[in-house]
């Protein structure tokens, strides 16, 4: 199926550079200069086409997706903004390039999200200190099945009507999201009727349990919940702000019914590196998560879907690709910012510096370009559902592709903390510098205002692109995608370094194995959760392979003679070498059968520890001889010749017990009772 880029001036607010877009856009380029008002028919035209469609305007896009409809085209309909990301700049001359690669990158199709539903009956407790609370409540009673609950020691007029339950108590846990809090309080008691001048309570008890739909917190105590604000169904204001209370009342009022939210996270837990034999490895995400949605579970962690609010951080850090993002999956959103670099480059565009955001930044990118001077034609803005969400392989593709520079645009005040970008942007630096692409070449800009964006990044210090860029077509797994773009940035970079050192906690590296102390019991081998150590089966033997390890650290917890090591490196001639032999033995054969039982230095170890032991010397000396043999024979051998291994024993002597005592003193003739 053809397709159509539509790149409208909007009624001649910005230059468009027809020659650039017809290089990078790979399809049919049209021009508009006023595609929603009058050139409607033209648009209805391209529309009705029956080709793929993509226009370079969000702000009317409802418009044209009715056309689409009334047509019958409107799974065939994309937007890209090219307005406020490029044309409405004092550089919209020369950002031909730019709008190429905005309409070639909307163009890419993205995979639905998989939805989890929450359901409110609309059961609300309101958890407040006085008459602020009692208010509210009054005011939720026609919308909301209210219970209100005062804290102990609040003071209030006994309502003239008892329109709903009031409560006394303290909640001591909150567990839950929205449709199913559950509740611990101490110093429950309910409001007596007979309450006059201030109401008053019966007897109190602790450990009552309440659950409810809704949660809303009117009390200046710490909230319930870390990242409260990211809590389905948990509203909080400061009963002293007017306003707060408002905006919590409208919100409070809508909660009733089924809502449908993204599952921000695709968790596969077979490939969870958390424990093994209830010994920890990795705890990354648990560390990571802001609002507590992440546990562990046994061997792996578990995710609630229905508590966590998306900030993609786990599935960033996640070293074997468990947890993996769903909005967009990761390979789709690479697929997107390959698409958006390579058109830019292929429409003559230079140095790119790709500008990643959230819809906080979509905010301040459309504020700078109606108020201000717009952003410069070689800085690609690239729009994430969270910014937290991108993992190292999301700029170590960046700068494969030929990227100059990535800028990441938080708020000055995050919703959550930022350890785990701040985290991913640290190793990636470590690893991109260590290649040749310049000091810090990924930046975190924390701006909450538009006028603050275009000093920000022209403070950037210059940076060194590859020369010859990749192609790879990112496809697959998250840790396979992971790998590749990591190969690939080797492949590109100005200096492709083999060996780079990283800091604790990294995830990759190799081990440190003390040969001589090496047993092969191979426990580490059972251990690791992604078969980075192996063994043979015919002969012992250990193997590592560097590119699969993650530094979960099992392995050296599992060790029994505690001779491995974590070396946080990255190796790429050790990746390209794939897996290597680390110790390998002849194998010890069984004296009966020759059948190889196990490693020569292990039967010899045993034999040299019990040397000497009076089940193997001297008489019993022929009884070593079944160290040497298989369990097989050995079994045979101790049947046949009815050998106990006990049988040689010498006697112990009979225990004495009191009737012995009392025997003796009669046989010595004396009193045996003084």
């Amino acid at each position: 199926m053809q397709r159509i880029f539509v790149a409208c001036s909007c009624e001649g607010t910005m230059p468009l550079n027809g020659e650039a877009l017809g290089k990078g856009c790979q399809g049919r380029v049209e021009l508009a200069q006023s595609l929603c008002r009058a050139e409607t028919e033209k648009a209805r035209a391209l529309i009705g086409s029956g080709s793929s469609i993509v226009i370079g305007c969000t702000q009317e896009a409802p418009l044209f997706l009715e056309m689409a409809e009334e047509l019958g085209a409107d799974q065939r309909i994309a937007f890209g903004n090219i307005r406020e990301q490029a044309g409405w700049s004092d550089e919209g001359a020369q950002a031909g390039p730019k709008m190429a690669a905005l309409l070639a990158a909307a163009a890419e199709p993205m995979p639905g999200t998989p939805l989890v539903t929450l359901e409110s009956r609309g059961v609300t407790l309101i958890y407040g200190e006085g008459q602020e609370a009692l208010e509210l409540a009054q005011t939720l009673a026609d919308r909301l099945d209210i219970t209100l609950m005062l804290k102990p020691g609040a003071q209030i007029v006994p309502p003239r009507r008892s329109e709903f339950p009031i409560v006394q108590g303290r909640i001591v846990k909150a567990e839950g999201v929205l449709g199913g809090f559950t509740l611990t309080i101490d110093r429950f008691a309910r409001a007596l009727p007979s309450s006059r001048g201030t109401l008053a309570f019966a007897a109190a008890q602790d450990g009552a349990t309440s659950q409810t739909d809704l949660l809303i917190d009117l009390t200046r105590d710490t909230p319930f919940f870390s990242a409260s604000d990211l809590r389905e169904g948990y509203l909080r204001a400061d009963p002293g702000s007017a306003s707060a209370v408002a905006a919590l009342t409208l919100k409070a009022a809508d909660l009733v019914g089924t809502f449908d939210r993204p599952r921000y996270v695709t968790y596969e837990a077979d490939l969870c590196a958390h424990s093994r034999s209830r010994i920890t490895g990795c705890t990354r995400c648990l560390d990571l998560c802001p609002t507590g949605a992440i546990t562990p579970d046994g061997n792996h962690v578990a995710i609630d879907p229905l508590i966590c609010a998306g900030c993609g951080q786990c599935a960033a850090a996640c070293p074997t690709g468990a947890a993996s993002y769903a909005l967009p999956p990761v390979d789709a959103a690479l697929r997107r910012l390959r698409t958006l670099i390579t058109t830019y480059q292929k429409a003559g565009g230079r140095e790119p510096i790709i500008f990643l955001h959230d819809e906080h930044g979509e905010a301040l990118i459309d504020a700078l370009a109606r108020f201000g001077n717009g952003l410069p034609a070689n800085v690609l803005p690239f729009r994430l559902n969270e910014v937290t969400q991108a993992g190292p392989e999301f700029f170590a593709s960046a700068f494969a592709w030929g990227a100059a520079r990535v800028a990441v645009l938080t708020r000055a005040k995050p919703k959550h903390d930022l350890a785990g970008l701040q985290a991913t942007v640290l190793l990636s630096n470590r690893i991109i510098s260590g290649l040749g692409f310049g000091e810090a070449p990924i930046v975190i800009l924390s701006l909450d205002d538009p006028d603050h964006i275009r000093p920000a990044l022209a403070a950037l210090a210059p940076a060194q692109s590859s020369a010859k860029p990749s192609t790879f077509l990112p496809a697959g797994h998250k840790r396979g995608l992971l790998e590749i773009s990591l190969r690939e940035l080797h492949r590109a970079a100005p200096q492709p370094t083999d060996v780079i050192a990283l800091e604790k906690g990294a995830p990759f590296g190799g081990l440190d194995i003390n040969i001589d102390g090496c047993t092969l019991c191979l426990s580490c081998v059972s251990a690791c959760p992604v078969s980075a150590l192996g063994d043979n089966p015919d002969k012992p033997l250990l193997s590592f392979d560097e590119s699969l390890c993650v530094q979960c650290g099992l392995c050296a917890a599992t060790c029994p003679e505690k001779v491995i090591s974590l070396k946080p490196q990255i190796d790429f001639a050790a990746w390209e070498a794939h897996r290597r032999v680390v110790k390998e033995e002849a194998p010890a054969l069984c004296l009966k059968c020759s059948k190889p039982f196990g490693t020569q230095s292990s039967v010899d170890k045993v034999k040299a520890k019990l040397a000497g032991h009076w089940m193997f010397s001297g008489e019993n000396a022929k009884r070593a001889d079944l160290l040497m043999m298989c369990d097989d024979c050995r079994v045979e051998i101790s049947v046949l010749e009815s050998f106990s291994p006990y049988g040689d024993v010498p006697e112990r002597p009979r225990v004495r017990t009191s009737e012995d005592y009392l025997r003796e003193r009669a046989e010595r003739g004396e009193d045996p009772l003084n």
